[in-house]
């Protein structure tokens, strides 16, 4: 990087951060921080538990992004006066030691850029994934594990916590179902993106003639539902199942009908949990998911009208992604349109770059 590229970029960031701070208007969180403040301070307030907890909630995540917009701001306005300086004085070794730390600068804007677009209700909130194998038998089922893999390094790269809700292993490879809570900051802001039916082209380690296969998985990706989301389920509208536990656990997994399954009649939609030996807290972390899973539903059929589309079943031409090993290389997302070659990396949890493209994209269309 010489000094006229370094002069643009400080240029480009200048205007992503002036649009920023005109979305953001760090003077309005202030403002309305400080009257969260006053409202603590009146023990009035603390008697209505839940908009105590609400209006805490809020106040948390406004902390975060008026933390983030003062990182960012920070950093910018730093390195411009230290370049300026450096330049000044010819301090060559400054400038350079500005042009290595370009990239972190402008990974401070993009962050807070795209923090900018997770500003839905729920995207906050922590994102339940359930992944099931589509057409393709064994070879859809080791994808899905694969995928399933994916999500949990993705959530080990941002310091997630993983909890395991649901998992029944293949007949002879990978997975039938898979259910996970990942948690953390903005998580179903940023998975929510992967709903949809992923694609993977190989050459088959099943097949002892090494031909390509082509198999699917679908992802459902739902938000954790807190209590200020009220989603009403009758006794009448469901169907609840017991069964053994195909997962780990011991012997009292295995022999106790554990496992709760149920079935939501009018809309078809299929939740279970066996993550623990008792079969009531299964049943309420079951529930729990349905409420998630009868949230992300609607908000699906609303954006399915909005867009004139019909949801689909897994198959062909109905993905949103396909990760392609043969012949050639390449990760590509329907939506974004953007390719990439590194798949070994993607599908080791690299994901933050698939994911922002879609998120940038999906924001461009709908301006």
């Amino acid at each position: 990087m010489d000094s006229y590229e370094y002069t643009e970029l400080l240029k480009n960031l200048q205007l992503k951060m002036d649009n920023i701070t005109n979305v953001v208007n760090p003077d309005k969180i202030t403002k309305r921080l400080n009257e969260i403040t006053e409202l603590e301070n009146n023990q009035d307030f603390w008697t209505d538990a839940k908009l105590a907890a609400l209006t805490s909630k809020e106040k948390i995540q406004l902390e975060r992004k008026l933390q983030k917009y003062k990182e960012a701001f920070t950093a910018l306005n730093d390195a411009k006066e230290l370049y300026d300086m450096a330049t000044a004085d010819n301090d060559e070794e400054s400038i350079d030691e500005l042009f290595k730390e370009s990239k972190n600068l402008q990974q401070y804007v993009n962050e807070m850029e795209i923090a900018l677009l997770l500003s839905e209700k729920t995207d906050a909130n922590n994102a339940i994934v359930t992944i099931h194998p589509g057409a393709g038998g064994t070879e859809s089922q080791d994808w899905a594990s694969m995928v399933l893999r994916m999500y949990t390094r993705w959530a080990e790269r941002h310091n997630f916590k993983i909890q395991t809700l649901d998992y029944q292993t293949g007949d002879e490879a990978g997975i039938k179902d898979a259910s996970i809570l990942i948690s953390g900051e903005n998580a179903y802001g940023y998975l929510k993106v992967e709903n949809g039916i992923h694609r993977l082209v190989r050459i088959s380690p099943f097949d002892s003639n090494a031909k390509r296969h082509t198999s699917f998985c679908s992802v459902m990706v739902s938000p954790e539902i807190d209590d200020d989301i009220d989603i009403q389920i009758e006794d009448k509208d469901i169907r609840i199942d017991t069964y053994r536990s195909s997962g780990a656990g011991g012997q009292h997994v295995n022999k106790t009908e554990s496992a709760i399954r149920i079935t939501h009649i009018k809309t078809n939609i299929v939740v279970q949990c066996q993550n623990d030996r008792s079969q009531h807290k299964n049943k309420a972390t079951a529930m729990k998911m349905l409420k998630s899973r009868l949230y992300e539903y609607e908000l699906a059929l609303k954006k399915a009208k909005e867009d004139g589309v019909e949801k689909s079943d897994i198959g062909w031409g109905h993905q949103i992604r396909s990760y392609v090993l043969q012949p050639y290389q390449q990760v590509k997302d329907t939506r974004s349109n953007e390719a990439y070659s590194n798949v070994s990396a993607i599908l080791d949890g690299d994901i933050d770059k698939l994911i922002e493209g879609v998120l940038i994209s999906s924001k461009t269309k709908s301006v």
